[in-house]
């Protein structure tokens, strides 16, 4: 069993002899990620990593001094991919693009939900990326203790909502196929409210459990566009 795409070789040289790319703590960070996407967090152990890299598992300490090291810099790589808000723009097109790309991202990477926040030693691609929503939220007038609070409010729904790509949810043809075999139980009248909400909802056409995702987040950020102090001369 393999543990996903494995990094690309260079072309054969002229005596028909392959040579491995040389090894590098970027190559070796890639290659950690790719085990992760093909197997979850579980599956990455350096004698995987080092499989997955077709090295040797001593070649790997050479680059990352233990699983840690590692760990760190797979999020920092994550943290890398997502999309920065600009401070100073409109905070609410920023941070809803900076969401909307968080989820794409951590629906990439399921394994990183519950790393992102938990390791100890963040990396240049997680500090800037902390700096950017923080300074997005202050420039836009939110109190110290509220960009806190907008920030953890705004993470938690996201991550929240990524975690649940791995519920038979997000295509329509997925919800028919869990929502339709309960409908089998409707007919005693039983359940009725449930009913009108698959019939009437989940199972019309056009239904798409992402589409969620957006309308939620716009409530948030309606609810925490009331917390921004009036400036000077406005009206509240």
């Amino acid at each position: 069993m393999g543990y996903g795409p494995r990094v690309k070789r260079p072309e054969i040289t002229g005596d028909g002899v392959r040579e491995r790319a040389r090894l590098s703590r970027h190559r070796v960070l890639l290659g950690a990620v790719a085990v992760a996407d093909a197997g979850g967090i579980g599956s990455l152990t350096i004698r995987s990593l080092a499989k997955a890299l077709e090295v040797k598992p001593m070649s790997v300490y050479h680059h990352v001094a233990n699983k840690d090291e590692i760990l760190d810099g797979i999020v920092d790589a994550v943290f890398g991919e997502i999309e920065l808000p600009t401070a100073g723009g409109d905070w609410r097109s920023e941070i809803r693009r900076r969401a909307i790309s968080a989820r794409q991202v951590l629906r990439n990477h399921p394994w990183a939900i519950g790393l992102l926040q938990s390791r100890t030693t963040p990396g240049p691609a997680a500090l800037r990326h902390q700096e950017a929503v923080i300074a997005t939220l202050r420039d836009a007038g939110f109190s110290v203790q509220m960009t806190a609070h907008a920030y953890a409010l705004i993470d938690s729904y996201t991550y929240g909502f990524a975690l649940q790509a791995a519920l038979p949810f997000e295509r329509r043809e997925a919800v028919a196929e869990v929502a339709e075999p309960i409908t089998d139980h409707f007919s005693a009248g039983d359940y009725p409210r449930l009913a009108e909400m698959a019939t009437e909802y989940y199972l019309r056409p056009g239904y798409n459990f992402a589409d969620e995702f957006e309308l939620g987040l716009s409530v948030i950020l309606d609810a925490l566009t009331r917390s921004i102090p009036a400036k000077l001369g406005e009206t509240p």
